[in-house]
Formats: C-alpha cells, structure tokens, sequence
C-alpha cells in the first residue's frame, strides 16, 4: 500500500456483465491499493462486480423514454460531476461509438488529462464509424490498448501517436481461493468442458463451439460441455443444441457470481470468439490449471496462449479443428499434463502486482 493523494475517475459503460467492466471494477481495486483516490462514474445503473472508491451512477437519472433531453441532463451532471471532483486523471473504458457524444465528451467535458483504454479489436464496438473523426478525436490523446494486437491496429488505423499495451491485471490468489468455496452440483463429480461468459452469439461464435462438440468424441466418452452465462441468444442456443441432438449432452447455466468453482473442476476450457480484446476467462482458467483450447482470433488469445504449452490454439472458424483439439486434450495424456502444469506459471506476468507497475509508470507520466 502505498500513500498518494491523486484523485482518478474511472469512467465505464456499467460495473454489470462484460470484459471491459470487470475489468475496470479489478483496475479500481488496484488503484486503491496504490493509495489513489478513486471514483467511478458508470452511464448504465448495473453493478454486478466487486469495486473499491466512491461510485456516481448516472444510470439512475436515465428516463424511461431515454429523451435527448433526458441524455443532455446526464452530460451536463457527468460535466459537473468531474468540475466538482477535480480529477488529476481521468481513465476511460467506455465504447466510445457515437459521434456527437464523442465529439462533446472529448473537446468540452473531459479537462483533465485523460487516458482512452481499447478493450476490443472490433471497431465497430469501440469507435464512431467516421475513421476522419476518429483520428481527430484521439490522434494526440493518451491511449492504452489490452493487447499488443489492438496496439498495433489502432496506431496505424487512426494515426495514434501516444498508445501503449498495458494488459488486464487479475486478483489471482482471490480467484484460487474463490475456486474452493463449496457447491453442490453434481456436474462437478462428472467430466465436463467448459464456456462460461455472454451468450451472445455475434461475437463469442458459440454456435461454432455446439458443431465442433457435435463433431468430437466427447459426448460419445461421457464429457459434457457446460455453458455458464446469460445472453440474448440464450434461447436460440438451447435450440440449437436440440437441433444437433445434444440435448442430453449440453448443460446451460445462468451466470453466477462464482464461477470458479466450475472453472477448476472442468477438464478444460474453451473459447470460440470471432474478435476479443484481451479474454479475461483464459487467464482466469489458466491460474487454476485448467488448460485452456482458443480459436486464434484477434485479439488476445494468441498473446496468452502457447500452443502445446498452456493450452491449444486453432485457426478460427474452422469446425473440424477445433474439434479435433478437443479430442486431443481427452486422448493425448501427456499434451494434456504438459499445458496442466504450465497453465498457472504462465500467466504471472499478468498479475495485479506486476500490472500495477505498469500503470503506476502510466498515470506518473501523465499528471
């Protein structure tokens, strides 16, 4: 712990389900714990995980009918808000998709200097689709992308002079130590994989995930595939494990608030995303030496993953290989053993503590 006076505001979408808000709730616990002051400022009402320092939810003033009126009062308390507070730093997670919002949050809201963090590699969920505008918004900004892709990417594309990769950072021993609360489920007693996250099918591509399952050996060997999660494709997957038959052999869950447990006992994880940012569920599965099998999509999989060391990488979109590096972690015992035991080593650089430096360097730089 450290001592520091500083004031940062961390503005985020909701503290509700999703990558980028988990992880700016952990980024909050980490500031704390360097001794900042911190706040949040959150546009939706959700609050679904745990965060440290004083939260303002401008989702509350939100009106049903949701008027421009109604959106110009939230700007100007979001406006007065940061006035009020006199922020040293400013640190923002959001998508930032619309232009008009965009153009008045950057050039007449935000005065403090302020950091842009990029969560995705999909510009169509993180910047307004003018990429002109774009580039004037943020050219000279400070910018933070969660992978090295996403750095990459975005410096060419919008002609990003300041930006940098500062991974996500997790709270590794509250993970393990989460990971051994009790549950009575008798799935845990069974062989099982494991999806847990949004059941969105756009983006996590879990349609891909229920063929490749058809199309492997684990059903036939008794191994069930769980999916953990909520989603507004919820009620199409179910359907679409019926159609495939698998009814009996695919488990659908709704998302809890302690997914750790499952994590640790399943046999494997799995991810069939189109695009990510940087998946937080793989470094979360690889500290509790569950191995993990990824599609190659960009971004963030290929950065985590060593293939054949940690875990098992496979060309997207691509049904017959993914399941055939599902069958290769139940039939090839001595692969599967390998990336067990290098699962949690793996991902120490990832840590809260080595992340923390990182962004210590970041904000000392910036005030």
């Amino acid at each position: 712990m450290q001592s520091n006076n500083k004031k940062i505001c961390l503005v985020v979408s909701s503290l509700g389900k999703g990558g980028a808000q988990h992880s700016a709730a952990i980024q909050s616990q980490m500031l704390a714990k360097l001794g900042y002051q911190v706040h949040i400022v959150t546009v939706f009402p959700e609050v679904f995980y745990a965060y440290s320092g004083t939260l303002f939810n401008l989702g509350l003033y939100k009106s049903e009918k949701n008027s421009v009126w109604n959106r110009m009062s939230r700007l100007l308390k979001f406006k007065h808000y940061l006035k009020e507070q006199n922020f040293d730093i400013i640190i923002d997670h959001r998508s930032r998709v619309q232009a008009y919002r965009e153009f008045i949050i950057t050039k007449f809201i935000y005065k403090s200097p302020t950091i842009y963090v990029i969560h995705s590699f999909e510009t169509s969920i993180m910047f307004t689709k003018y990429p002109a505008l774009n580039t004037y918004l943020y050219k000279n900004e400070i910018m933070v992308g969660v992978s090295k892709a996403i750095t990459d990417f975005y410096k060419n594309e919008y002609q990003l002079t300041k930006i940098q990769t500062i991974y996500n950072s997790f709270l590794f021993e509250e993970i393990q130590k989460r990971a051994e609360e009790p549950v009575t489920d008798k799935l845990l007693n069974e062989g099982f994989i494991l999806f847990y996250g949004r059941l969105d099918n756009s983006s996590k591509n879990i349609e891909l995930l229920l063929e490749a399952y058809k199309a492997s050996k684990l059903s036939s060997n008794n191994i069930k595939l769980l999916l953990l999660g909520n989603g507004p494709d919820q009620q199409h997957l179910i359907q679409y494990a019926e159609d495939l038959q698998l009814s009996n052999d695919v488990v659908f869950k709704p998302q809890i608030k302690n997914p750790f447990p499952y994590v640790k006992k399943a046999l494997y994880t799995v991810l069939t995303s189109r695009y990510e940012g940087f998946p937080l569920v793989i470094p979360e599965s690889l500290c509790l030496e569950t191995p993990v099998i990824s599609v190659d999509c960009k971004s963030g999989p290929n950065e985590i993953i060593k293939h054949g060391f940690n875990g098992l990488l496979v060309a997207n979109f691509n049904v017959n290989a993914f399941a055939e590096a599902m069958n290769s972690f139940i039939f090839d015992d001595a692969l599967y053993l390998t990336c067990k035991e290098n699962a949690r080593k793996s991902v120490l650089p990832f840590s809260m503590e080595h992340i923390a430096l990182q962004w210590e360097d970041l904000l000392k730089n910036t005030v």
